[in-house]
């Protein structure tokens, strides 16, 4: 692992995902930017000294010298957007196979050049977009695949947080002042850390392209440097129509993801708050519920859920289904195998090409008077 050292949020969540389905052991990192916070680190994690390295470089550097049956199999990223590109492309062409957290990179630029490396090393990367990890979301896509709810016409996501309601960056908490910083987090605030999400959740379930947008940004809350609010305006490649919305400036709000994709037949409804749950509605019949562990769910519904119906699975769980299917996905390859489809059900370089797309077109119509804009 990489980064996700004290004081860290995502760090923690990656490895509880990571440790799940005991198909993961973290048995190296570089915890921190910081030498001597990265060693407490990994002592506090049970690291063994000899592995326990002050720096990205000097660990892959270190971990590739290593005999093949010795050395680490994956490298887990988990730094501020900054510090993406280059562990990623280091860990790439040493021979690693690598999880990134999103978004993929600080420009899409770099996210292009990762994209490469990745085609021309034929290493496995997996992009941490959790919500696409939940069995319900995966029975939706299923069901708009199937052409159950016909042809998609619109599609609805959100994600409302209000923890950024107040100037909380002055405060010197950590989450908050990295993410509002130009410097480490990119062009984009709210759009980058959660509108990437609702994005990508819009083009998962719907299975469609965004050919087009127009977005409202807005900074609410005065002296922030990045966005903390807005709303898109979306066309697909099929011609339906979109509207999302990203803010962490709804006061009460926490972390309600939510889609609803309408179809010429019916629509599916599915959000976080209630995770379990797939609302499935018809032009001419009662609304019927889908619940994660029903027997009449999808395979990759079923391949992603781990207990049976009634005992909620929630976001640590749809976390881990991305760690699962990218260690069966190495496994299998590294047995010379061909993974099964629900394996490699999880988001990769094509999903950070098109979030770091959404990224800068988003913020470019914001700024712009012409407002819709080709992807």
């Amino acid at each position: 692992m990489i980064g996700g050292g004290e004081g860290a949020f995502i760090g923690a969540v990656h490895r509880i995902a990571a440790r799940m389905d005991n198909e993961i052991e973290l048995v190296a990192g570089a915890f921190s930017s910081n030498a001597q916070k990265a060693k407490l680190s990994g002592e506090a994690l049970g690291i063994a000294p000899e592995r326990n390295y002050p720096d990205y470089a000097t660990m892959i550097t270190k971990e590739a010298l290593l005999p093949a049956n010795k050395r680490i199999h994956f490298v887990s990223i988990v730094t501020p957007n900054h510090v993406h590109f280059e562990p990623t492309k280091m860990a790439l062409e040493k021979g690693f196979d690598v999880v990134l957290d999103k978004p993929m990179t600080l420009t899409l630029a770099e996210a292009k050049a990762l994209a490469v490396i990745v085609e021309n090393t034929q290493r496995t990367f997996c992009l941490t977009h959790t919500y696409t990890g939940y069995p319900m979301v995966k029975q939706a896509k299923q069901m708009v695949l199937n052409g159950t709810i016909g042809e998609i016409r619109k599609v609805y996501v959100e994600y409302p947080q209000g923890w950024l309601s107040t100037n909380l960056e002055s405060t010197n908490q950590k989450q908050a002042a990295w993410r509002t910083d130009p410097t480490k987090s990119g062009i984009a605030g709210a759009m980058g850390d959660i509108g990437t999400h609702a994005f990508n959740l819009a083009e998962y379930v719907s299975n469609l392209q965004v050919t087009k947008l127009c977005a409202d940004i807005n900074i609410k809350v005065p002296g922030r440097l990045l966005d903390d609010d807005g709303a898109v305006l979306l066309k697909f490649n099929n011609g339906a129509s979109g509207v999302l919305m990203a803010t962490q400036i709804g006061a009460g709000e926490e972390n309600n993801v939510k889609i609803r994709v309408f179809g010429t037949l019916g629509s599916v409804e599915w959000q976080q708050q209630d995770a379990n749950t797939l609302a499935v509605r018809w032009l001419d019949a009662p609304t019927q519920i889908y619940r994660t562990g029903g027997g009449y769910n999808s395979s990759y519904a079923s391949h992603n859920t781990r207990t049976p119906a009634g005992h909620p699975e929630g976001y640590l769980e749809a976390f881990a289904n991305h760690y699962r299917n990218f260690a069966l996905t190495v496994k299998a390859k590294l047995n010379n195998e061909m993974p099964l489809p629900e394996w490699l059900d999880f988001p990769g370089v094509a999903e950070g090409i098109r979030g770091m797309q959404f990224i800068e077109r988003v913020i470019e119509s914001g700024n712009s008077s012409t407002k819709w804009l080709d992807f």
